[in-house]
């Protein structure tokens, strides 16, 4: 059996991604994804995001903070479920902005509207091939070869 993933491994994964997918519960029930750009991943996986403070993803989070943010790369995937919640710092904001995050925000970090949305992650999900697409590759390429399924892992870590 692999080693097993602790908590560090879920941090460097997530600091990996550029981008991910935060699914939460609308107003009516449903599931909605939104990608959404990680600003900062901390050691104890505590994820902020800059984020509009108005329209439906704002509201929906506030009444109901349970989320999950997926992310993917090339022959894995980590699934991770927490809590999010409106942190109202404007040192935060200062510290975390960059020419980026400008393009969403029309008055820039000064943005009426912009706010920063804290997950705190509870329990993780890793799929796959950990050390990205070259080894998934040559994973797949081994299975073709010898007939046989390429070996993958799926562990959960709690945060």
């Amino acid at each position: 059996m692999a080693e097993e993933l602790t908590r560090a491994d879920i941090v460097e994964i997530m600091r990996g991604e550029r981008f991910v997918m935060m699914t939460s519960v609308a107003a009516d029930g449903t599931l909605q994804s939104y990608p959404m750009t990680p600003q900062e991943v901390t050691e104890e996986a505590v994820v902020r995001f800059f984020i509009g403070l108005q329209g439906d993803q704002a509201e929906n989070l506030r009444k109901n903070g349970q989320v999950n943010l997926a992310f993917a790369e090339a022959g894995s995937w980590l699934s991770v479920s927490g809590t999010v919640e409106f942190e109202e710092d404007r040192a935060t904001i200062d510290r975390l902005w960059n020419d980026a995050a400008g393009a969403w925000f029309e008055h820039g970090k000064e943005d009426p509207n912009l706010g920063v949305l804290r997950f705190e992650g509870e329990s993780a999900q890793f799929w796959g091939q950990p050390g990205g697409r070259a080894k998934a590759l040559g994973a797949i390429l081994k299975a073709k070869v010898t007939g046989q399924r390429p070996q993958g892992s799926s562990e959960t870590v709690e945060l």
